[in-house]
C-alpha cells in the first residue's frame, strides 16, 4: 500500500534535527544520507554517511527509509502491464483488484496520482503553497476514487500532514496523522506493520514538539507491532531511548540504547553507521553524566571499528580519534591524548588544506595538552615545564593565525554571500573560526601568566601586558564580527567571549595591568557592563529555545 513515513531525530547540541519525507512511497531510489555533528568546546564537525535505516513492509514491497537533513522523496512505481506482472503489480502498489483481475482505475485515481506527483515536485522546490494545493486535491481525489476509508486516503493524509509539519502548522498536521492511523487500523488491523509505521510517524511529530509522553506511547505501539526482538525495532528503541533521556529517565534510556546496539551487533550490523551513531550517542550520555571510563570504552570501540572499516584517510576516523583524545585528556591520560591529537593533526593535514579551521582547532587541542603537561612538570622540572609552554605558544599562534585567515576570508566573500546567499557550511565555518580564535587568545593569555610565574620574573607588568593584549584582541575580534549575526550571534561564540571578558576583568581587578595603558582601552566598569550585557543575551537565548 502507499504510505508515507518520516523520521525526525531531535538532538540537543550533540543531536541535530534531521528529517526525511517520503511521499506516495513505492521505491526509494539511491541511498539515504546521514548528517551529524561531532565536536566539543563550542564547535563541531559534520560528516555525511550513506546508510540504510528503517525497513517497512508495505503490502509485498520492502521499503528503506533513512535519516537525512534534506527532504527525500520516493518515486512511484508504474503499474506493470505484462501478464506475469499484472497481479503482482496490483498487490505491490495496493490498488484494489476486481473479479476479472484488473485494477480499479478511474478519472479520480488518475488525478490522484498526477496531483500527488505535482505536489511532491513543488514541495521539493520549496514552493509549499503550490504543493499544499495539489496535496489537498490529491486527498479529495483519493476519497472519490478509492473510497473515504481506503489506504490511499491514509497516504494522502500523511503527505499533507508532512507538509503542514514543515510549515509548522501543527494543529492541521496532527488530525491528518491520526486519520491515517485510523484508516490503516480499519483496513489491516491494529497489529499490522503499516499501523506501526504510521505510529512511528506520529511519534516523530510529537518528538519534534517535545510532547515526550505522547511520543513514547507511539514508539511503544511500533515496538509491539514489530516485536521487541525484531531488528527493525532497534531503530525504534533508539528513538524511544532519546525520548526517555529527554524525560530524565537516564537508566531506562541507557538500557534501550544498549539493547538497540546489541540487536544490531547480533544481526551482523555492528560495524554499520546505524550502530556507530548509537555508540556515539551512548558515549555522549556517559560524558554528560561524567562517567568517563564508560565513555572511553565506547569511544575506543568506535575508533577500532572506524580504523578497520575506513582507515586514517577518512575524516570519520579522525573525528572518532579526536573524541577519544578529548576524553583521555579529561581523565588525565595526557600522553595518549597528545599522541592521538598529533596523529589527528597529521591526518588532517593530508586530507584538508593547511589553513582549514579543523587544522587550527586540532593545534589548539595539542596546545592545551602541552599546557597541562607543563603544569604537571612545574614542581619537578621547571625548565621542561617552560619548554612545554614554548611548544604550546607556537601551536596557539598558528591556531590563532588560521582562525583569523578563515574569518578574513569570510569578510572578503561578504558581498558574494549577499548576492547569492551564504551556504550553511560557510556560516558554520565562520562561527567555528571565531570560537577557535577566542579560545586560542584566552589560552595565550593564560600561558603568558603561567610562564611569568614559572620564570619568577620581576617584570610582572611585561607578562601582564602580553596577557592583556591577547584578551583585548578577543574583544576587538568579537566587536569586529558582532554585526555579522550569522557568525557572532550564537551561544557558543557568546559563551567564549564572556569567558574572555571575565578573565580580563579579573586581571584588572587583581591589579596586574598597568593603569596608564589600560585606561586607553577600557575601564573595569566598562568590562563589567559588557559582561552583564552578554550574560543577559545568553540567558534570553536559552529562554527562547525552551
Amino acid at each position: 500500500m502507499f504510505f508515507s513515513v518520516v523520521l525526525i531525530v531531535i538532538y540537543q547540541r550533540f543531536c541535530v534535527s534531521t528529517s526525511v519525507l517520503v511521499i506516495t512511497v513505492m521505491n526509494l531510489a539511491g541511498k539515504a544520507k546521514f548528517y551529524c555533528h561531532f565536536g566539543s568546546g563550542g564547535y563541531s564537525w559534520g560528516t555525511n554517511q550513506n546508510d540504510s535505516r528503517l525497513w517497512i513492509l508495505l503490502g509485498q514491497a520492502a521499503l528503506i527509509f533513512g535519516i537525512n537533513p534534506n527532504l527525500v522523496l520516493a518515486e512511484d512505481a508504474s503499474i506493470q502491464s505484462g501478464s506475469e506482472n499484472a497481479t503482482e503489480g496490483a498487490n505491490v502498489i495496493g490498488l484494489r483488484k476486481i473479479e476479472d483481475g484488473s485494477v480499479v482505475s478511474n478519472e479520480h485515481t488518475s488525478k490522484w496520482r498526477i496531483f500527488t506527483d505535482n505536489g511532491r515536485d513543488y514541495f521539493m522546490q520549496g514552493k509549499l503553497e503550490e504543493a499544499e494545493k495539489f496535496f489537498l486535491s490529491a486527498l479529495q481525489e483519493a476519497k472519490e476514487g478509492f473510497g473515504e476509508r481506503d489506504p490511499h486516503v491514509a497516504s494522502a493524509c500523511n503527505n499533507l500532514a508532512e507538509l503542514y509539519r514543515v510549515k509548522k502548522v501543527f494543529d492541521k498536521a496532527e488530525p491528518l496523522y491520526l486519520e491515517a492511523i485510523s484508516i490503516l487500523q480499519e483496513s489491516f488491523g491494529p497489529e499490522d506493520i503499516r499501523v506501526g509505521a504510521a505510529c512511528h510517524n506520529l511519534g516523530q511529530f510529537y518528538l519534534v514538539q517535545r510532547k515526550l509522553e505522547d511520543a513514547r506511547i507511539c514508539y511503544e505501539v511500533k515496538g509491539r507491532v514489530l516485536g521487541y526482538g525484531n531488528i527493525d525495532y532497534a531503530d525504534t528503541m533508539y528513538h524511544l531511548g532519546m525520548v526517555l533521556y529527554l524525560q530524565g529517565k537516564e537508566n531506562d534510556s541507557e538500557a534501550l540504547f544498549q539493547d538497540s546496539i546489541r540487536i544490531l551487533e547480533e544481526n551482523g550490523q555492528g560495524e554499520s553507521m546505524a550502530c556507530i551513531r548509537r555508540l556515539r550517542y551512548l558515549a555522549q550520555i556517559y560524558m554528560k553524566a561524567n562517567r568517563l571510563a564508560e565513555a572511553e570504552n565506547v569511544q575506543r570501540k568506535i575508533l577500532h571499528i572506524m580504523e578497520i572499516s575506513k582507515g586514517w584517510k577518512s575524516l570519520d576516523t579522525v573525528i572518532a580519534a579526536e573524541g577519544l583524545a578529548l576524553t583521555l585528556q579529561s581523565t588525565g591520560s595526557l600522553r595518549e591524548a597528545q599522541e592521538l591529537f598529533e596523529r589527528c593533526l597529521d591526518a588532517r593535514k593530508k586530507i584538508l588544506p593547511q589553513d582549514h579551521i579543523q587544522v587550527g582547532a586540532n593545534m589548539l587541542h595539542i596546545a592545551r595538552v602541552a599546557m597541562l603537561n607543563s603544569n604537571r612538570l612545574r614542581k619537578k622540572n621547571v625548565s621542561e615545564a617552560i619548554d612545554e609552554l614554548g611548544q604550546a605558544k607556537e601551536l596557539l599562534d598558528n591556531s590563532r593565525r588560521i582562525a583569523w585567515h578563515v574569518l578574513n576570508k569570510s569578510i572578503k566573500q561578504k558581498g558574494e554571500r549577499q548576492k547569492y546567499g551564504a551556504s550553511r557550511e560557510n556560516l558554520r565555518e565562520g562561527r567555528t573560526a571565531l570560537v577557535i580564535l577566542l579560545q586560542s587568545l584566552e589560552a595565550l593569555a593564560l600561558l603568558e601568566t603561567t610562564k611569568q610565574e614559572l620564570q619568577e620574573s620581576m617584570d610582572e607588568n611585561l607578562a601582564s601586558y602580553d596577557a592583556e593584549n591577547a584578551l583585548f584582541e578577543c574583544i576587538s575580534a568579537y566587536k569586529e564580527f558582532e554585526n555579522e549575526k550569522s557568525i557572532s550571534d550564537s551561544p557558543e561564540v557568546k559563551t567564549e567571549y564572556l569567558s574572555c571578558l571575565k578573565h580580563l576583568s579579573s586581571l584588572i581587578g587583581y591589579g596586574n595591568i598597568d593603569r596608564r595603558k589600560q585606561s586607553k582601552k577600557a575601564t573595569l566598569q566598562e568590562l563589567k557592563d559588557e559582561i552583564k550585557r552578554i550574560e543577559v543575551e545568553i540567558s534570553s537565548n536559552r529562554r527562547y529555545k525552551r
